[in-house]
Parts: C-alpha cells; structure tokens; sequence
C-alpha cells in the first residue's frame, strides 16, 4: 500500500515520484507547487542543520500545525485537511511563537508580530467598507433608509469576525497558541475589491456586480494534530457560529411587527448572510473548513451542512414574500 506524501490517502491507479523532494504522491498532488516542494526540501534542509530556522508558512492555509515526531529521511511533512502539519520537536517550539523575539518567521503574514486587536480593528474596518459598498442603495437613501446600508454592513463584518472568533475560542479551549493575522493575499484580495467598490460609487455602475472578495484576515492555530476531535471540532466551530448567529436573526426577523418593515426584512437577510458565510465553508475543497470536517466526522459535516442550506433556502425564498 502507497501513500500520497501530501494528502495521506491511499493512492489507488498511479503514483507520481518526484526527483527534487523524493516523495511519491498521488494524480492530484503530482505538482510540485501544489504539494509543497520547496518546504519539503526546505525541511530536509533544516534536518541536517543542527540549529534549524523555524518556518511557517500561512499564506492562504486558516490553520498552521505542528506535532512532535522525531525526523526521518523517508518522513519529511505531511498535511491533513488541507492543514500544514510540521514534524519538529516540542524542544524547537518556543512557548510564546507570536513573540517577535520566538525566531519563528510566518511567511504569508502581515505584519505577524503586531498586536491581536490592531489586526483584529484592520480586518474589521476593510469588511465593513466592502460591505458598505456592497448593500449601499441610492434609492434607499433617497427613501430615509440610508441607515439600512450601515446596519447590513455590520451584520456582514460580525458574520465574518464571529466565524473566526469561533475557531479561536475553540483553539483557545484546547489550550493551543492562536491569534488572528491579515494575511498577505488575502488583503490583496480585500484591496481589490475595495478599489473596484470605490470606482463603482463613484462612477456610479451601481447596475455592475461588485466581486465580494473579503478575506483580510484569518485565525492561526498552532498545535493542531492530524485528524483529531480536537481538529475537527477547531474547524466546525467556524460555520456552527455562523449558523447559531443566523437563527437568533432569523427568529427576531419573525417578532419584529410588520408595521417597522423593512426591519423585519433587514433581519432575514442578515440571517441569510450568516447562513451564506457558514454553507460557503463547508465546501469540501482547499482551505474551507469542510475539507476537514468531512475527513474528521461526516455525520456532523451532513448535519452542518443540510442545516444552513435548508436555512439558507428558507431565507433566500422569504426575502422574495416579505
């Protein structure tokens, strides 16, 4: 039996050798950008070296991990879940990595030895401006409900931060080093939209569809295992908040009188964001987070994921009655 080196599964059909890392991996991870050559054989170079230079590398991933295991020629690194997983020993882990004096370097990170709330207050302002520009309406305005764009606005910002306060608090249970970082491409990302956003307003192509592409930041978690309860329940907590957060709007949406319409509206929308976010995660491809909890219990992955599609349905057709 033959394992790809990336993912871990059995590979059923060809194998794939690659001569720079020496690693056999399957059909899909055949690529060396996709598994990750360079750090393999950045890995092996630290190896050798007696004094190695911790290196982690958050580009895109929502997660960076690290679990004891003595090196080996033939074990380099693997990953779970779409998860870094770093063989190193506890003895090469500073007890504080976030410290700008540990000697970790988080590559893929902005600004990654600054304070928690100053990337918190930055993540927070650039989503709310998106979302202003995505729910503002001239036609609304001209109508006394200009307030309705800053109160979606803030729904979306909170959709967002909640999800990742989930996957903190969670870490944070389990007694893991995590905090919240911007991350490089994803402020790319959140910078174009903002730019397309502005020239929209201004030009006024309010017809355009505005591409929502806010991912400033995200939580990393340091410490996760392969495919654990602890793993899993890390990353479910993301989109059952979002899924918790909906149903409290999506009731209040019910015992708001219709006399204070569009209130009553607002509220089922708001609830549709949460329930958009969290179904979105639980995509199972790349960095989502229902990557990892289909491989870690798929009884919860069904549930989670038929709970905010039905929600997510169920709000979409209310906004079309209301």
């Amino acid at each position: 039996m033959v394992n790809c080196s990336h993912c871990g599964t059995e590979i059923i059909g060809d194998s794939f050798f690659c001569n720079d890392c020496g690693q056999i991996y399957c059909q899909l991870h055949q690529e060396p950008l996709i598994h990750e050559c360079n750090i393999i054989r950045e890995s092996l170079t630290s190896h050798q070296n007696q004094n190695p230079d911790l290196s982690y590398n958050e580009y895109s991933q929502v997660s960076v991990t690290h679990q004891e295991q003595e090196f080996s020629p033939t074990v380099v690194r693997g990953t779970t879940g779409g998860s870094y997983t770093w063989y190193r020993q506890d003895i090469h882990v500073p007890v504080d990595a976030f410290d700008p004096n540990s000697g970790i370097k988080f590559k893929g990170i902005l600004l990654p030895h600054k304070s928690e709330f100053l990337h918190f207050m930055i993540a927070s302002v650039l989503i709310f401006l998106i979302g202003f520009m995505i729910f503002y309406n001239e036609a609304l305005i001209s109508l006394g409900y200009g307030w309705t764009t800053f109160m979606l606005a803030g729904i979306y910002m909170t959709a967002f931060l909640f999800h990742e306060f989930g996957h903190r608090q969670v870490a944070l249970h389990f007694k893991l080093q995590t905090k919240f970082r911007l991350l490089s491409f994803g402020m790319i990302l959140t910078a174009f939209s903002l730019i397309v956003g502005l020239l929209k307003l201004i030009v006024g192509l309010l017809k355009i569809p505005f591409p929502s592409l806010a991912l400033p930041g995200a939580v990393v978690v340091l410490g996760l295992e392969k495919m654990s309860n602890k793993t899993g329940l890390c990353k479910a907590a993301g989109p059952l908040v979002n899924l918790i957060y909906g149903i409290i709007l999506f009731i209040i949406s019910f015992l708001v009188p219709k006399s204070l319409y569009p209130l009553n509206y607002l509220f089922v929308v708001s609830a549709y964001l949460n329930f958009m976010l969290g179904a979105f995660n639980m995509i199972p491809l790349g960095i989502l987070d229902g990557q990892n909890i289909w491989k870690w219990n798929k009884k919860v992955y069904v549930s989670l994921a038929l709970a905010l599609g039905t929600l997510l349905i169920s709000t979409l057709i209310i906004q079309q009655i209301i």
